[in-house]
C-alpha cells in the first residue's frame, strides 16, 4: 500500500503525540526529511508523492526511537547552531538554541585571539567563536574523552580544527597560560531538579553533563577561585547559567573579587549569561 508524505506526516504526529512526545508535528518533519534526504521545508511542496518503502522503513526506525524520547537530533546525528550543523551523540548534550546568547555577547565583545572554553561538549562555543574569527585560536577542555572527540570531528568539519587544541581537563586542571576570552556552559541543574526534567533530557543525554550534584553551582565556584589566573588584561568571560541562577552566580563571582559582573538576558528576557570583565 502506498503512502504519501501528507499521510506519513499525520499517521506519525498521531503516533507520537499518543506517546506524550511533545512538539510531534514538528518533530516528524524533521525525521521524515531526514528519511527523505531533503530539506523539511521542502515536505509542504512534496506532500502528495509517495514515500518509497526503503525511506518509510526509515522513518518507521526514526519514530520508535523518538517514541522512547530519544531527542531528534541524536537521531538524526546532528543539530544546527549558529548557523552551522553539528555532530550530536549521547556522550554529548544536545546543543539549545539559549546558548547562542553566549555567543552572540562574545562576538559583540569583539575579535578575540586566544580562547579557552571550559567544559566544551560538542564543541558548539568554541567552534563557533573560531569558525567566526579567523584569527582565534581556540583551547577546548571537558572531563569526557568521548566528548573531546566528537568535538574534534566537529572542528574539522568546519575546518577550523588547525586552530583549536582538545585537552582532558578537570576545568582549568591542566590549562596553562593567559586568555582573553574565556567562555563556558557548565552542569549548572541542581541534583534535586534532576527526576523533574524531561524524559528526552533525563534519559538521554549524559548526567555529568547536566548535574554537578548538589545545587548546581559547584562548577562556577571552582572556575570562580582560579579565573583571575588565567585572564589577560582587558579580558572577558562568560558563562552559561540557568534562568534562575542569574544573582548567585553573580554573587560567587563577586566574592572571589571581581567587580565587573553582569547578568544577560536572552531572546525571551531570562537571564541566561554571566559576564566577568578583569578588574
Amino acid at each position: 500500500m502506498s503512502v504519501t508524505i501528507r499521510e506519513a506526516l499525520d499517521t506519525g504526529a498521531k503516533w507520537l503525540s499518543d506517546a506524550g512526545v511533545e512538539g510531534a508535528a514538528r518533530d516528524v518533519q524533521i525525521l521524515l526529511a531526514h528519511a527523505l534526504g531533503v530539506e523539511p521545508s521542502r515536505l509542504l511542496l512534496m506532500e502528495n508523492d509517495e514515500v518509497l518503502p526503503e525511506d518509510f522503513r526509515k522513518y518507521d526506525e526514526y519514530l520508535a526511537a523518538r517514541e522512547q524520547f530519544q531527542p531528534v537530533a541524536q537521531i538524526i546525528g546532528g543539530r544546527d547552531f549558529w548557523g552551522r550543523r553539528f555532530k550530536v551523540t549521547r556522550d554529548v548534550l544536545d546543543p539549545r538554541p539559549d546558548s547562542e546568547t553566549l555567543i552572540e555577547q562574545a562576538l559583540a565583545g569583539g575579535e578575540r585571539q586566544r580562547v579557552l572554553d571550559l567544559g566544551t561538549g560538542s564543541g558548539i562555543l568554541g567552534i563557533t567563536l573560531a569558525a567566526e574569527w579567523p584569527k582565534a585560536r581556540v583551547i577546548a577542555t571537558d572531563i569526557s574523552t568521548p566528548a573531546l572527540e566528537i568535538a574534534a570531528e566537529n572542528a574539522a568539519a568546519q575546518g577550523v580544527e588547525k586552530r583549536m587544541e582538545f585537552v582532558p581537563s578537570d576545568w582549568f586542571e591542566m590549562v596553562g597560560g593567559t586568555f582573553d576570552l574565556i567562555i563556558s556552559n557548565p552542569p549548572y541543574i541542581a541534583l534535586e531538579e534532576m527526576a523533574g526534567l524531561s524524559p528526552d533530557v533525563r534519559n538521554w543525554e549524559p548526567f555529568l553533563a547536566l548535574t554537578p550534584g548538589g545545587d548546581g553551582m559547584d562548577p562556577y565556584r571552582i572556575i570562580a577561585a582560579e579565573l583571575g589566573d588565567y585572564m589577560d588584561k582587558d579580558a572577558m568571560a562568560l558563562f552559561e547559567i540557568g534562568y534562575k541562577q542569574g544573582a548567585d552566580v553573580s554573587a560567587i563571582f563577586r566574592a572571589a573579587g571581581f567587580d565587573k559582573v553582569s547578568v544577560l538576558q536572552d531572546l525571551n528576557g531570562l537571564d541566561r549569561v554571566v559576564k566577568v570583565l578583569r578588574n
